[in-house]
């Protein structure tokens, strides 16, 4: 793999850019009504799909720790699988998303895409380059069938 930091690190490094945004450009920050219930349920909403992932694999009796991909013993297509191929990355940009609008900061809109392409680039591709070696053409199956994301 590209880099070892672990995706909840770069989720943390994330949350603190958007606080620290939020505190270092006070005058780029919104409100509106509803924007803490609203970031509570995007919170809560970006741990299902982290919860269902890991139970998944539990049940297959894979690994969970993404930063040894290759020790993967199943190929896991089903569950929550079936709609995003990188469901607990998918929870935390959600829990990023709720952190930003809890923090109010218009830097968000940055910091957001950047989680998103740093952790495209350095863990979900060396992961998808893993994994095609590892299944080969089952997981080229479905890599047509299921969205990296969404």
């Amino acid at each position: 793999m590209k880099l070892k930091v672990p995706p909840p690190l770069i989720l943390v490094v994330a949350v603190v850019f958007t606080f620290a945004a939020a505190s270092w450009f006070p005058g780029l920050t919104f409100e509106f009504p509803g924007q803490f219930v609203l970031a509570a349920i995007l919170f809560f909403l970006g741990l299902v799909p982290d919860i269902l992932a890991l139970l998944t694999f539990v049940r297959r009796k894979t690994t969970v720790n993404p930063m040894a991909p290759e020790e993967t013993s199943a190929l896991v297509t089903d569950g929550i699988y079936r709609i995003s191929r990188n469901p607990m990355y998918l929870g935390l940009l959600f829990l990023l998303i709720a952190a930003s609008l809890y923090f109010s900061s218009f830097v968000s809109i940055l910091i957001i895409p950047a989680f998103i392409a740093y952790l495209t680039e350095f863990q979900i591709k060396p992961e998808e380059e893993i994994l095609r070696e590892k299944f080969g053409e089952p997981y080229e199956n479905y890599l047509r069938k299921v969205r990296r994301w969404v």
